[in-house]
């Protein structure tokens, strides 16, 4: 008897411990997610609803910091810098805060994400960006609190907060133009030295065309600039290829220049590697 009685309070508690009680949250959790140009913008916000009381100047109060939303912090993810009125905002996460006023708002870019809405000490040196808007009053009342990326061009969007008859729209431009010129002269320019060195690398770990990787292996190794030695570990590869290919001789010679160069360096690692192959190609 006492043996079920165990059985029984062990299935209970059990039972117990894995049901959990779920019903909505009263500010729901949101994500938007939005390319602007060829920048990624991301924002993550819980959503209050009006519910019938006044929001701006009542539940909200005007001329306070307010955490733009509910629960934890409101944030916003920039791949890239942006723009916001003049002012750079670097690339990153941040948390969104706002000092609604009646006649405008300030828009404001804090580096300290990890609050449950505003800070309990709030720090002006961790303020990033900040900038005022003018809102403007909507025509249809707005139940649920809203943020949008809207206005969408090749160059910037907007930051669209709205909530009851409010709504804020802050302007911002991304760097497309500067990014698109950047990747066009990459690509027109062609390989890069360690283009060449990365495939030479690849077909010799994979036992692909060696006399192909030897080529791009050369054609990273002269593309060191004018009086510097090419990189240590460029040769390495080098002399690794040859000696695959049945040049030992060309091989050593490469791993000489190849030790000579991380000597200089200081790196033991490639020392004793370069040695040993040289030990081992000299037999």
């Amino acid at each position: 008897m006492k043996k079920l009685i165990v059985v029984a309070f062990v299935v209970l508690s059990t039972l117990f411990v894995e049901a959990q009680v779920k019903t909505p949250q009263a500010s729901p959790l949101s994500k938007v997610e939005q390319t602007v140009g060829l920048t990624n913008v991301q924002v993550e916000y819980s959503r209050p609803s009006a519910k019938g009381r006044t929001v701006y100047g009542d539940l909200v109060p005007f001329g306070k910091n307010w955490r733009t939303g509910a629960n934890a912090n409101t944030t916003i993810y920039f791949s890239d810098d942006v723009t916001f009125n003049g002012k750079t905002l670097p690339k990153g996460k941040y948390a969104l805060f706002t000092t609604p006023k009646a006649d405008s708002w300030d828009i404001i870019f804090y580096t300290d994400t990890n609050n449950w809405g505003l800070p309990e000490k709030w720090d002006e040196s961790k303020v990033a960006l900040k900038t005022s808007v003018k809102p403007e009053t909507l025509s249809k009342s707005v139940e649920s609190f809203t943020i949008e990326i809207n206005n969408l061009t090749n160059d910037g969007a907007s930051l669209d907060l709205a909530w009851e008859r409010t709504k804020v729209s802050v302007p911002f431009t991304v760097p497309t133009k500067e990014m698109a010129m950047a990747s066009i002269e990459k690509v027109l320019a062609g390989p890069s030295a360690n283009d060449f060195y990365s495939a030479a690398s690849y077909y010799y770990q994979s036992n692909q065309d060696l006399t192909k990787a030897l080529s791009w292996v050369n054609s990273a190794v002269s593309m060191t600039p004018a009086g510097q030695s090419a990189p240590f570990w460029y040769l390495r590869l080098k002399s690794l290829i040859q000696a695959k290919l049945g040049d030992k001789k060309g091989a050593i010679e490469t791993a000489k220049y190849s030790l000579e160069g991380a000597q200089k360096a200081g790196n033991a690692d490639y020392e004793k590697m370069n040695r040993e192959s040289i030990a081992e190609w000299s037999k």
